[in-house]
Protein backbone atom coordinates (compact mmCIF):
# COMPACT_ATOMS: atom_id res chain seq x y z
CA UNK A 1 0.00 0.00 0.00
CA UNK A 2 3.21 2.42 0.57
CA UNK A 3 3.58 3.41 -3.06
CA UNK A 4 -0.43 4.33 -3.31
CA UNK A 5 0.58 7.02 -0.39
CA UNK A 6 3.64 8.03 -1.38
CA UNK A 7 4.38 10.50 -4.34
CA UNK A 8 7.71 11.59 -5.83
CA UNK A 9 5.65 14.05 -7.98
CA UNK A 10 6.77 17.60 -7.96
CA UNK A 11 3.34 19.12 -9.25
CA UNK A 12 1.24 18.16 -5.51
CA UNK A 13 0.75 21.79 -5.43
CA UNK A 14 -1.93 21.84 -8.97
CA UNK A 15 -5.23 21.23 -7.65
CA UNK A 16 -5.82 18.42 -10.40
CA UNK A 17 -2.23 16.65 -9.29
CA UNK A 18 -3.21 16.68 -5.82
CA UNK A 19 -6.60 15.26 -5.92
CA UNK A 20 -5.79 12.30 -8.22
CA UNK A 21 -3.01 11.28 -5.42
CA UNK A 22 -6.08 12.08 -2.30
CA UNK A 23 -7.63 9.65 -4.11
CA UNK A 24 -5.03 7.01 -4.65
CA UNK A 25 -4.37 7.33 -0.96
CA UNK A 26 -7.88 6.77 0.38
CA UNK A 27 -7.58 3.44 -1.95
CA UNK A 28 -4.36 2.89 0.31
CA UNK A 29 -6.10 3.58 3.28
CA UNK A 30 -8.87 0.94 2.35
CA UNK A 31 -6.35 -1.30 1.69
CA UNK A 32 -4.74 -1.18 5.53
CA UNK A 33 -8.33 -1.06 7.02
CA UNK A 34 -8.59 -4.66 4.95
CA UNK A 35 -5.32 -5.77 6.51
CA UNK A 36 -6.21 -4.97 10.02
CA UNK A 37 -9.89 -5.96 9.92
CA UNK A 38 -9.78 -8.92 7.75
CA UNK A 39 -5.89 -9.47 7.06
CA UNK A 40 -6.72 -12.97 6.00
CA UNK A 41 -8.77 -11.49 2.89
CA UNK A 42 -5.33 -9.61 1.46
CA UNK A 43 -4.44 -13.53 0.02
CA UNK A 44 -6.98 -12.61 -3.06
CA UNK A 45 -3.68 -10.27 -3.62
CA UNK A 46 -1.31 -12.95 -3.12
CA UNK A 47 -0.06 -11.33 0.03
CA UNK A 48 0.55 -13.74 2.65
CA UNK A 49 -1.68 -12.93 5.74
CA UNK A 50 0.45 -9.91 7.95
CA UNK A 51 0.69 -10.42 11.63
CA UNK A 52 -0.01 -7.21 13.84
CA UNK A 53 2.94 -6.05 14.09
CA UNK A 54 4.01 -6.26 10.83
CA UNK A 55 0.66 -4.33 9.78
CA UNK A 56 1.68 -1.56 12.13
CA UNK A 57 5.08 -0.93 10.94
CA UNK A 58 3.19 -0.28 7.62
CA UNK A 59 0.71 1.89 9.13
CA UNK A 60 3.48 4.13 10.92
CA UNK A 61 5.45 4.13 7.69
CA UNK A 62 1.87 5.51 5.99
CA UNK A 63 0.75 7.86 7.59
CA UNK A 64 4.92 9.43 7.91
CA UNK A 65 4.71 9.59 4.27
CA UNK A 66 1.02 10.76 4.12
CA UNK A 67 1.85 13.95 6.35
CA UNK A 68 5.38 14.88 3.84
CA UNK A 69 2.71 14.63 1.01
CA UNK A 70 -0.06 16.80 2.70
CA UNK A 71 2.96 19.29 3.23
CA UNK A 72 3.62 20.07 -0.46
CA UNK A 73 0.29 19.72 -1.93
CA UNK A 74 -2.82 21.59 -3.03
CA UNK A 75 -5.77 19.94 -0.80
CA UNK A 76 -8.20 22.50 -1.04
CA UNK A 77 -10.67 19.60 -1.80
CA UNK A 78 -9.63 17.73 1.43
CA UNK A 79 -8.96 14.70 -0.33
CA UNK A 80 -5.85 14.23 0.93
CA UNK A 81 -6.46 15.71 4.57
CA UNK A 82 -9.24 12.86 4.38
CA UNK A 83 -6.67 10.22 3.72
CA UNK A 84 -4.65 11.32 6.27
CA UNK A 85 -7.69 11.44 8.89
CA UNK A 86 -8.48 7.92 7.80
CA UNK A 87 -4.74 6.49 8.47
CA UNK A 88 -4.57 8.44 11.68
CA UNK A 89 -7.17 6.11 12.74
CA UNK A 90 -6.42 3.40 11.57
CA UNK A 91 -2.81 4.02 12.83
CA UNK A 92 -4.48 3.62 16.52
CA UNK A 93 -6.35 0.45 15.58
CA UNK A 94 -3.00 -1.13 14.36
CA UNK A 95 -1.23 -0.06 17.20
CA UNK A 96 -3.13 -2.09 19.74
CA UNK A 97 -3.10 -4.63 17.88
CA UNK A 98 0.14 -4.94 17.75
CA UNK A 99 3.15 -5.18 20.22
CA UNK A 100 4.14 -1.32 21.13
CA UNK A 101 6.18 0.35 23.87
CA UNK A 102 3.65 1.93 25.46
CA UNK A 103 5.93 4.80 26.59
CA UNK A 104 7.52 5.17 22.80
CA UNK A 105 4.14 5.55 21.47
CA UNK A 106 2.81 7.97 24.13
CA UNK A 107 6.34 9.76 23.44
CA UNK A 108 5.58 9.47 19.41
CA UNK A 109 1.83 10.83 20.13
CA UNK A 110 2.55 13.66 21.94
CA UNK A 111 6.00 14.64 19.58
CA UNK A 112 3.87 13.77 16.69
CA UNK A 113 2.33 17.67 17.07
CA UNK A 114 5.28 19.37 17.19
CA UNK A 115 6.23 18.10 13.66
CA UNK A 116 7.79 21.20 11.78
CA UNK A 117 5.99 20.13 8.62
CA UNK A 118 2.67 20.41 9.81
CA UNK A 119 0.18 21.01 12.36
CA UNK A 120 -3.11 20.43 10.37
CA UNK A 121 -3.98 17.24 12.95
CA UNK A 122 -4.51 16.07 16.39
CA UNK A 123 -3.85 12.48 17.95
CA UNK A 124 -6.84 11.44 19.93
CA UNK A 125 -5.20 10.11 23.68
CA UNK A 126 -9.06 8.19 23.67
CA UNK A 127 -9.14 6.40 20.43
CA UNK A 128 -5.09 5.31 21.28
CA UNK A 129 -5.47 4.13 24.94
CA UNK A 130 -6.36 0.37 24.13
CA UNK A 131 -2.51 0.50 22.97
CA UNK A 132 -1.56 2.73 25.77
CA UNK A 133 -2.29 0.98 28.35
CA UNK A 134 -2.01 2.61 31.90
CA UNK A 135 1.77 2.94 31.74
CA UNK A 136 1.28 5.10 28.12
CA UNK A 137 -1.62 6.92 29.48
CA UNK A 138 0.45 8.16 32.36
CA UNK A 139 3.28 9.26 30.57
CA UNK A 140 1.35 10.94 28.19
CA UNK A 141 -0.85 13.01 30.65
CA UNK A 142 3.20 13.57 32.25
CA UNK A 143 4.14 15.30 28.66
CA UNK A 144 0.85 16.98 28.98
CA UNK A 145 1.48 19.13 32.11
CA UNK A 146 4.99 19.62 31.93
CA UNK A 147 3.84 21.66 27.82
CA UNK A 148 1.23 22.82 30.59
CA UNK A 149 4.05 24.30 32.48
CA UNK A 150 5.68 25.83 29.74
CA UNK A 151 2.93 28.23 28.97
CA UNK A 152 3.52 32.19 30.12
CA UNK A 153 0.27 33.60 32.10
CA UNK A 154 -1.97 35.64 30.07
CA UNK A 155 -1.12 39.31 31.15
CA UNK A 156 -4.30 40.40 32.00
CA UNK A 157 -3.17 44.07 30.30
CA UNK A 158 -2.82 42.19 26.77
CA UNK A 159 -5.44 43.09 24.89
CA UNK A 160 -4.64 41.50 21.80
CA UNK A 161 -4.87 37.63 21.01
CA UNK A 162 -2.05 35.85 20.53
CA UNK A 163 -1.84 32.63 19.57
CA UNK A 164 -0.50 29.63 21.14
CA UNK A 165 -0.34 25.83 19.46
CA UNK A 166 1.33 24.58 23.02
CA UNK A 167 -2.41 26.44 24.38
CA UNK A 168 -4.20 24.82 22.57
CA UNK A 169 -2.66 21.12 22.80
CA UNK A 170 -3.01 21.68 26.17
CA UNK A 171 -6.86 22.14 25.88
CA UNK A 172 -7.09 19.71 23.29
CA UNK A 173 -5.49 16.48 25.64
CA UNK A 174 -7.20 18.02 28.81
CA UNK A 175 -10.69 17.44 26.24
CA UNK A 176 -9.59 13.89 25.28
CA UNK A 177 -8.62 13.34 28.44
CA UNK A 178 -11.70 14.29 30.21
CA UNK A 179 -13.62 11.79 27.89
CA UNK A 180 -11.43 8.86 28.61
CA UNK A 181 -11.59 9.58 32.47
CA UNK A 182 -15.72 9.61 32.15
CA UNK A 183 -15.27 12.82 34.28
CA UNK A 184 -18.62 14.57 33.98
CA UNK A 185 -17.13 17.46 35.95
CA UNK A 186 -14.24 17.67 33.90
CA UNK A 187 -15.65 18.03 30.43
CA UNK A 188 -18.50 20.28 31.32
CA UNK A 189 -15.20 22.58 32.45
CA UNK A 190 -13.43 21.55 29.38
CA UNK A 191 -15.87 21.40 26.63
CA UNK A 192 -17.99 24.79 27.75
CA UNK A 193 -15.08 27.08 28.17
CA UNK A 194 -16.44 30.33 29.88
CA UNK A 195 -19.78 29.12 27.66
CA UNK A 196 -19.70 32.39 25.51
CA UNK A 197 -21.29 30.66 22.03
CA UNK A 198 -23.63 27.84 21.66
CA UNK A 199 -21.18 25.60 20.13
CA UNK A 200 -19.36 24.94 23.21
CA UNK A 201 -22.65 23.78 24.78
CA UNK A 202 -23.00 21.10 21.59
CA UNK A 203 -19.43 20.50 22.30
CA UNK A 204 -20.19 19.21 26.03
CA UNK A 205 -23.83 17.57 24.39
CA UNK A 206 -21.39 15.39 21.93
CA UNK A 207 -19.03 14.19 24.71
CA UNK A 208 -21.35 13.04 26.65
CA UNK A 209 -22.88 11.26 23.90
CA UNK A 210 -19.60 10.07 22.72
CA UNK A 211 -19.42 8.27 26.52
CA UNK A 212 -23.01 6.98 26.60
CA UNK A 213 -24.68 9.47 28.68
CA UNK A 214 -27.56 9.98 26.77
CA UNK A 215 -29.76 11.91 28.89
CA UNK A 216 -27.07 14.27 29.62
CA UNK A 217 -26.95 14.86 25.86
CA UNK A 218 -29.82 15.29 25.42
CA UNK A 219 -29.80 18.07 28.36
CA UNK A 220 -27.22 19.98 26.70
CA UNK A 221 -27.94 19.76 23.14
CA UNK A 222 -31.18 21.29 24.09
CA UNK A 223 -29.22 24.01 25.68
CA UNK A 224 -27.35 24.61 22.72
CA UNK A 225 -30.19 25.08 20.59
CA UNK A 226 -32.51 27.34 23.00
CA UNK A 227 -28.67 29.47 23.47
CA UNK A 228 -29.78 31.80 21.18
CA UNK A 229 -31.27 32.30 17.48
CA UNK A 230 -27.69 31.99 15.12
CA UNK A 231 -26.19 29.11 13.18
CA UNK A 232 -24.86 27.13 16.12
CA UNK A 233 -27.78 26.57 17.91
CA UNK A 234 -29.45 25.47 14.85
CA UNK A 235 -27.34 23.52 14.22
CA UNK A 236 -27.23 21.79 18.02
CA UNK A 237 -30.86 21.31 17.16
CA UNK A 238 -30.52 18.70 14.92
CA UNK A 239 -28.45 17.11 16.91
CA UNK A 240 -31.37 17.42 19.89
CA UNK A 241 -33.62 16.19 17.47
CA UNK A 242 -31.98 13.13 16.20
CA UNK A 243 -30.93 12.33 20.32
CA UNK A 244 -34.40 12.39 21.12
CA UNK A 245 -35.87 10.30 17.83
CA UNK A 246 -33.02 7.34 18.70
CA UNK A 247 -33.18 7.51 22.63
CA UNK A 248 -36.94 9.17 23.93
CA UNK A 249 -39.32 9.49 20.76
CA UNK A 250 -41.99 10.86 22.57
CA UNK A 251 -40.30 14.16 23.29
CA UNK A 252 -39.43 14.46 19.74
CA UNK A 253 -42.45 15.91 18.76
CA UNK A 254 -42.50 19.09 21.48
CA UNK A 255 -38.95 19.35 20.74
CA UNK A 256 -39.88 19.79 17.02
CA UNK A 257 -42.21 22.11 17.30
CA UNK A 258 -39.91 24.56 19.99
CA UNK A 259 -37.17 23.99 16.84
CA UNK A 260 -39.98 25.45 14.02
CA UNK A 261 -40.97 28.41 16.40
CA UNK A 262 -37.34 29.44 16.38
CA UNK A 263 -36.76 28.70 13.09
CA UNK A 264 -39.74 28.61 11.09
CA UNK A 265 -39.74 26.87 7.19
CA UNK A 266 -41.20 24.30 5.01
CA UNK A 267 -39.01 21.90 5.79
CA UNK A 268 -39.33 22.07 9.80
CA UNK A 269 -43.23 22.84 9.70
CA UNK A 270 -42.99 19.32 7.28
CA UNK A 271 -40.97 18.04 10.47
CA UNK A 272 -43.90 19.10 12.62
CA UNK A 273 -46.29 17.45 10.54
CA UNK A 274 -44.44 14.07 10.46
CA UNK A 275 -44.25 13.84 14.16
CA UNK A 276 -47.20 15.75 15.37
CA UNK A 277 -49.63 14.66 12.61
CA UNK A 278 -51.81 16.81 9.88
CA UNK A 279 -54.12 18.70 12.14
CA UNK A 280 -51.41 21.53 13.09
CA UNK A 281 -51.14 22.18 9.31
CA UNK A 282 -53.24 24.85 9.96
CA UNK A 283 -50.63 26.30 12.78
CA UNK A 284 -47.69 25.85 10.43
CA UNK A 285 -49.33 27.99 7.90
CA UNK A 286 -50.09 30.60 9.83
CA UNK A 287 -46.69 30.66 11.47
CA UNK A 288 -44.92 30.41 8.05
CA UNK A 289 -46.97 33.79 6.84
CA UNK A 290 -44.04 35.73 7.59
CA UNK A 291 -41.55 33.52 5.54
CA UNK A 292 -44.20 33.52 2.14
CA UNK A 293 -42.05 32.04 -0.03
CA UNK A 294 -41.63 29.33 2.51
CA UNK A 295 -45.11 29.03 3.02
CA UNK A 296 -45.80 28.55 -0.53
CA UNK A 297 -43.03 25.60 -0.31
CA UNK A 298 -44.80 23.79 2.36
CA UNK A 299 -48.07 24.25 0.40
CA UNK A 300 -46.55 22.76 -2.70
CA UNK A 301 -44.56 19.58 -0.89
CA UNK A 302 -45.53 19.20 2.47
CA UNK A 303 -49.34 19.48 1.64
CA UNK A 304 -49.08 18.21 -2.32
CA UNK A 305 -51.41 21.13 -2.85
CA UNK A 306 -50.02 22.83 -6.19
CA UNK A 307 -53.51 24.91 -6.51
CA UNK A 308 -53.20 26.42 -3.36
CA UNK A 309 -49.34 26.94 -3.95
CA UNK A 310 -50.06 28.97 -7.41
CA UNK A 311 -52.84 30.78 -5.47
CA UNK A 312 -50.88 32.15 -2.79
CA UNK A 313 -47.59 32.65 -4.98
CA UNK A 314 -50.05 34.99 -6.71
CA UNK A 315 -51.49 36.65 -4.15
CA UNK A 316 -48.50 37.45 -2.40
CA UNK A 317 -46.62 38.51 -5.86
CA UNK A 318 -43.64 36.12 -4.67
CA UNK A 319 -40.63 37.04 -6.98
CA UNK A 320 -38.73 33.98 -5.90
CA UNK A 321 -37.57 32.39 -9.72
CA UNK A 322 -36.59 28.89 -8.63
CA UNK A 323 -40.29 28.80 -6.55
CA UNK A 324 -41.89 29.73 -9.44
CA UNK A 325 -40.05 27.03 -11.44
CA UNK A 326 -41.29 24.65 -9.18
CA UNK A 327 -44.83 25.48 -9.10
CA UNK A 328 -44.97 25.87 -12.61
CA UNK A 329 -43.67 22.02 -13.26
CA UNK A 330 -46.40 21.05 -10.41
CA UNK A 331 -49.21 23.42 -12.35
CA UNK A 332 -48.68 22.00 -15.34
CA UNK A 333 -51.19 19.31 -15.04
CA UNK A 334 -53.86 21.56 -14.27
CA UNK A 335 -53.20 24.59 -16.42
CA UNK A 336 -50.59 23.91 -18.94
CA UNK A 337 -51.17 27.68 -20.38
CA UNK A 338 -50.64 29.50 -16.96
CA UNK A 339 -47.56 26.62 -16.06
CA UNK A 340 -45.89 27.39 -19.38
CA UNK A 341 -46.08 30.96 -19.79
CA UNK A 342 -44.68 31.20 -16.46
CA UNK A 343 -41.50 28.63 -17.47
CA UNK A 344 -41.18 31.26 -20.57
CA UNK A 345 -40.96 34.24 -18.18
CA UNK A 346 -38.66 32.41 -16.71
CA UNK A 347 -36.18 31.37 -19.73
CA UNK A 348 -36.55 34.81 -21.66
CA UNK A 349 -35.69 36.27 -17.83
CA UNK A 350 -32.71 34.86 -17.81
CA UNK A 351 -31.55 36.09 -21.32
CA UNK A 352 -31.73 39.52 -20.60
CA UNK A 353 -28.38 39.94 -19.69
CA UNK A 354 -25.99 38.54 -22.73
CA UNK A 355 -24.32 35.56 -21.77
CA UNK A 356 -23.43 33.04 -23.94
CA UNK A 357 -22.98 30.24 -21.16
CA UNK A 358 -26.60 30.71 -20.47
CA UNK A 359 -27.83 30.15 -24.16
CA UNK A 360 -27.51 26.17 -24.35
CA UNK A 361 -29.41 25.74 -20.93
CA UNK A 362 -32.09 28.15 -22.18
CA UNK A 363 -32.54 26.34 -25.44
CA UNK A 364 -32.47 23.19 -23.96
CA UNK A 365 -35.27 24.55 -21.32
CA UNK A 366 -37.30 25.89 -24.30
CA UNK A 367 -37.07 22.16 -26.36
CA UNK A 368 -38.76 20.77 -23.17
CA UNK A 369 -41.14 23.43 -23.16
CA UNK A 370 -42.13 22.97 -26.24
CA UNK A 371 -42.72 19.11 -25.89
CA UNK A 372 -45.03 19.76 -22.68
CA UNK A 373 -46.83 22.12 -24.88
CA UNK A 374 -47.11 20.19 -28.15
CA UNK A 375 -48.70 17.45 -25.34
CA UNK A 376 -51.06 20.19 -23.78
CA UNK A 377 -52.51 21.21 -27.27
CA UNK A 378 -52.85 23.87 -30.22
CA UNK A 379 -53.18 26.97 -27.67
CA UNK A 380 -49.94 25.86 -25.62
CA UNK A 381 -47.82 25.36 -28.71
CA UNK A 382 -48.83 28.43 -30.81
CA UNK A 383 -47.90 30.44 -26.72
CA UNK A 384 -44.93 28.87 -27.33
CA UNK A 385 -43.67 29.04 -30.93
CA UNK A 386 -44.51 32.34 -30.59
CA UNK A 387 -42.09 33.18 -28.05
CA UNK A 388 -39.53 31.67 -29.79
CA UNK A 389 -40.03 34.00 -32.84
CA UNK A 390 -40.14 37.01 -30.42
CA UNK A 391 -36.67 36.04 -29.13
CA UNK A 392 -35.06 35.25 -32.10
CA UNK A 393 -36.13 38.83 -33.27
CA UNK A 394 -35.19 40.65 -30.39
CA UNK A 395 -32.32 39.01 -30.34
CA UNK A 396 -31.10 38.95 -33.15
CA UNK A 397 -27.91 40.11 -33.08
CA UNK A 398 -26.71 37.04 -30.82
CA UNK A 399 -25.15 34.88 -33.00
CA UNK A 400 -24.37 32.47 -30.24
CA UNK A 401 -28.07 32.37 -28.98
CA UNK A 402 -29.34 32.03 -32.44
CA UNK A 403 -27.40 28.79 -32.66
CA UNK A 404 -28.52 27.26 -29.83
CA UNK A 405 -32.09 27.69 -30.86
CA UNK A 406 -31.10 26.38 -34.24
CA UNK A 407 -28.99 23.46 -32.69
CA UNK A 408 -32.11 22.75 -30.82
CA UNK A 409 -34.62 22.69 -33.71
CA UNK A 410 -36.70 25.41 -32.28
CA UNK A 411 -37.15 27.47 -35.52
Amino acid sequence: MLPLIRSRSRDLWRYSVANEHGVQMLDGAALLEQAIRHPQSLNIYGVVEPTPDETYKVAHKALASAIRVIARADDSAGIIGDACRQLIDLHAQAAAQATVSPTKLADWIFDFHFDDQVDYFELDPVAYAPALGPKGLDRLRARVDALRGEIPPHDPDDRLAHYDHREFLVRWFDKRFAVLDRDFEAIIHTHLRDGRVAAWYEDVAAAFEEIGEIDLAIDWSEQATLFEHGHQSQQAARRWQRLLEQHRPQDLPDAVRVVFGRWPSAGAGARVIETSGAGLIPDVQETLLSRPAELIRFQLETMADPRLAWETATRLEIEDDRLWADLAAAYLAIDPIAAISVQLRLVEGSLVEANTRRYRPAARELAAIKRSAAAAGDEALALVNGAIGELRERYRRRPSLIAALDRARLG
